[in-house]
């Protein structure tokens, strides 16, 4: 057995950001989304005025490795894409109370020349998969990767005393077909896979499959 080693680590804030974009140089917009925080909304309709100035109609969402957050931030952005009215996701609490229903805003500035593509992996959870099976259903997008995480319930947090609490299930998240979001993640409708070592030589084979397919439709 090798001998104990002493590592110094120093202590420093990580600043993980919410949002990223990019104009690549074959004119396709990416926009990573790394978290629903309660600023993503706002952060969201800036990265979607850059992609409209910069003229490209080809946009790719990167979801992965987004845990989720907010629910609202996940209406808000999919209402930029919806005519108003449209459902994006629904509480159903079966029968123990009354579902709710979450529907699209109508800010739907987008027109026929849009051509999407949604990046997911295993770390695409909750809201991540509410905003990507939506923009999926009502053909707004195609979702390329690996199945999500699988998050088609709703936990509510119980205080028990002042220092414990109990996180419970109350609901599930029924996408808009009704279907609820399934335990093993939703399907991409192209499946591509991300290896350790195409990561570490920085060859991102998700992305390029979503560039791909994004300029097959321009042909």
């Amino acid at each position: 057995m090798s001998e104990p080693r002493e590592i110094q680590v120093t202590r420093d804030v990580i600043n993980v950001p919410t949002i990223i974009t990019t104009l690549r140089p074959d004119g396709v917009f990416v926009i990573q989304l790394y978290s629903f925080t309660a600023n993503s909304p706002q952060l969201f309709r800036e990265g979607l005025r850059e992609f409209v100035e910069s003229r490209s109609t080809r946009l790719v969402l990167d979801l992965r490795g987004n845990p989720g957050g907010y629910l609202e931030a996940a209406v808000d952005m999919a209402s930029w894409f919806l005519p108003s009215g449209k459902i994006v996701v629904t509480e159903d609490y079966v029968e123990h109370a009354k579902n709710t229903i979450h529907r699209s805003r109508g800010y739907d500035i987008f027109n026929q020349n849009l051509k999407m593509v949604v990046l997911v992996d295993r770390g695409s959870a909750s809201a991540s998969e509410i905003l990507a099976k939506a923009l999926q259903h009502y053909g707004i997008a195609t979702i390329v990767g690996t199945n999500t995480f699988g998050k088609g319930s709703v936990q509510e947090l119980v205080n028990i005393t002042s220092d414990t609490s109990l996180k419970i299930t109350v609901a599930r998240w029924l996408g808009p077909d009704g279907i609820q979001i399934p335990l093993e993640g939703i399907a991409p409708d192209f499946e591509a896979t991300f290896a350790p070592e195409d990561k570490e030589a920085g060859n991102d084979t998700q992305l390029e499959k979503a560039v791909a397919l994004l300029l097959e439709k321009d042909q």
